[in-house]
């Protein structure tokens, strides 16, 4: 099972996202569990539940991007295009969650 961890202001905004994402591992046949958090939860997350494979931030929140690697490492933390995001383009944000699981 691949394990995405989404962060944004509150957890709340990316939603969508997160149903777009889900339908298109489905599509792809892969098992996925992606949660959304918000980005001062991101640590907390971790600690909590073990086994999240990637972190992608909203774009609302780059500024963060530095601390939550840090947080994170050895996890790969990255942030998601502000187009993709805007359309909730979950293919395309799936796409470069896993392209960073390869890596």
């Amino acid at each position: 099972m691949i394990k995405i961890l989404l962060a944004c202001n509150a957890g709340m905004s990316t939603s969508l996202l997160v149903e777009n994402m889900k339908k298109a591992a489905q599509e792809k046949g892969l098992e996925i569990e992606i949660k959304a958090v918000g980005a001062s939860s991101v640590r907390l997350e971790m600690l909590k539940e073990q086994g999240w494979q990637v972190v992608l931030l909203g774009p609302q929140v780059r500024y963060e991007l530095k601390r939550i690697q840090k947080a994170a490492d050895p996890i790969p933390v990255d942030v998601i295009d502000t187009r993709d995001y805007g359309l909730m383009n979950g293919k395309s944000v799936l796409e470069k969650a896993l392209a960073l699981l390869e890596k």
